[in-house]
């Protein structure tokens, strides 16, 4: 198997205008055709919106008091990352915050969610509080008020401190009172302007990919490390839902899962065993314990070695009601049984072997799934709310003349909203939609190759140009 489709099975145990710019996005934009969808359809209260994180955009990573990070420390690395990049400028965010909100504004879009850097707040960790870093995020939640737009946080997006590394990390269960501290700090601080919050991002993927593989910051490797790190951030979890609902009044407190739908290759009952192995590992493992459900022993038996780091009261402190759950879906998984790896004991069947489309990462697009996994998430009864809160592509994009005609990107958002708006009319409680991303960024260990925006970057310049899917989604979302 290629390192980047064990990457993927893995992250399953576990990825500025000028005016004449302006003036030129506007006049394509008014060349667009009417949709073939209408946002309205998707009914008065659904939600719009792009996302972002940190580390893939903000840059300036040493400056203003900053604390390093483990991905400041990975990407720091020779060999860790594509063509040896790092996120030390990323977008510049950190300098261009306004301008990036005032395109999100020109977009339509109701709601633009980033992430607090932890060691941005907290440069050691805990304790000793950066003012500037403070002051910054103060500075991104005023300016989307001031466009009309909803600032919804997400609490951890992988960027932890490397102090608290140095400490053990996510492997280290002092993590749940390093975490609580940070939480607490940042709903207390920002909570009077801010009422949507999301605990955490994917741990399936910054568990899986950094502390079971190692393809990802920190950069540490296998199964005790594996399991102690998801207990830990299942714990976490469900003590940030607590003080999030503490300190925020009128919270909507939610928090995000890396979700795929999960085939049988060529549907061949063989299989079968090994295809629940990995939905256990891809869907269950980290939301099924918040739901009061445990931790799913019965698709994935070898999981029970994970109640070797219980305490007394985990099984209560695991559970919590949240607000809404993010779904976050890239691929679908077509699985077979395998002699490798142990435990699992399953794979992947590539998506280049099965001669489906696929974006510049090779995951293979395919609508259908999106759909299919919102069914499968419905299907919980304590689920009230769903929120997809990622979904893209990269494709390559060509900057020609200030435009980026970037029409898959188009083609693959209309397929997917297609599916979401089927689950939505058969009852599925799908509430909202976030672009993954507001702008090209730090594509994590692949660098900056695989382009998701509806804003392309030039890096080189830092200048911003709408693509054709940012102009199409605007004509869409006009009111």
């Amino acid at each position: 198997m290629k390192r980047r489709d064990w990457i993927k099975l893995s992250a399953i145990t576990g990825i500025g205008l000028t005016f004449a710019q302006r003036t030129i996005a506007r006049s394509v934009y008014h060349s667009f055709p009417q949709n073939e969808l209408n946002s309205d359809d998707f009914g008065p209260n659904f939600i719009w919106g792009a996302a972002c994180a940190a580390y893939q955009v903000e840059g300036a990573w040493n400056q203003d008091g900053k604390g390093k990070s483990i991905w400041d420390t990975f990407t720091h690395k020779r060999g860790n990352i594509h063509n040896n990049q790092n996120g030390d400028q990323a977008c510049g965010f950190y300098h261009n915050y306004e301008e990036d909100i005032a395109l999100a504004a020109s977009l339509n879009l109701d709601v633009f969610r980033f992430s607090i850097s932890w060691s941005r707040i907290f440069p050691s960790g805990e304790k000793t509080i950066n003012p500037d870093g403070v002051q910054f995020y103060h500075n991104v939640i005023n300016t989307c008020h001031s466009y009309n737009i909803e600032p919804w946080i997400t609490l951890y997006h992988w960027d932890l401190p490397q102090a608290l590394q140095d400490k053990g990390g996510w492997t280290n269960r002092d993590i749940l009172k390093w975490f609580s501290q940070y939480v607490d700090f940042c709903t207390k601080e920002y909570g009077t302007k801010v009422k949507n919050w999301m605990v955490m991002n994917e741990p399936a993927a910054f568990v899986g990919l950094g502390y079971m593989l190692g393809y990802h910051a920190p950069g540490e490797k296998g199964p005790l490390n594996f399991l102690k790190a998801s207990h830990h951030a299942c714990l976490a979890m469900a003590d940030g839902g607590r003080i999030i609902r503490t300190n925020v009044e009128g919270a909507n407190v939610g928090t995000t899962f890396s979700c795929s739908h999960v085939d049988t290759h060529k549907g061949k009952p063989r299989h079968a065993k090994a295809v629940r192995r990995i939905d256990a590992l891809v869907n269950r493992l980290y939301i099924e314990p918040s739901l009061g459900l445990g931790y799913p022993y019965d698709g994935f038996p070898a999981l029970k070695k994970i109640e070797n780091y219980f305490e007394e009261g985990d099984e209560e402190r695991l559970i919590f009601d949240f607000d809404f759950i993010g779904l976050q879906n890239y691929f679908r998984i077509v699985g077979k049984k395998s002699v490798w790896p142990p435990l699992v004991w399953a794979k992947e069947v590539p998506a280049k072997k099965r001669d489906v489309p696929m974006n510049e990462m090779d995951f293979e697009v395919y609508p259908e799934g999106m759909y299919k996994i919102l069914k499968q998430f419905a299907e919980y009864k304590q689920i009230k709310k769903i929120i997809v809160t990622e979904n893209g592509v990269c494709y390559e994009d060509h900057l020609q003349d200030g435009k980026v005609h970037d029409s898959k990107r188009i083609q693959f958002y209309k397929d997917y909203l297609k599916n979401i708006l089927k689950a939505k009319n058969e009852g599925v409680p799908v509430d909202g939609y976030l672009v993954w991303s507001l702008t090209d960024n730090f594509e994590w260990s692949e660098g900056y190759e695989p382009r998701f925006g509806l804003i392309y970057i030039d890096f080189a310049t830092q200048k911003r140009y709408i693509k054709d899917s940012g102009l199409w989604f605007k004509k869409f979302l006009e009111k």
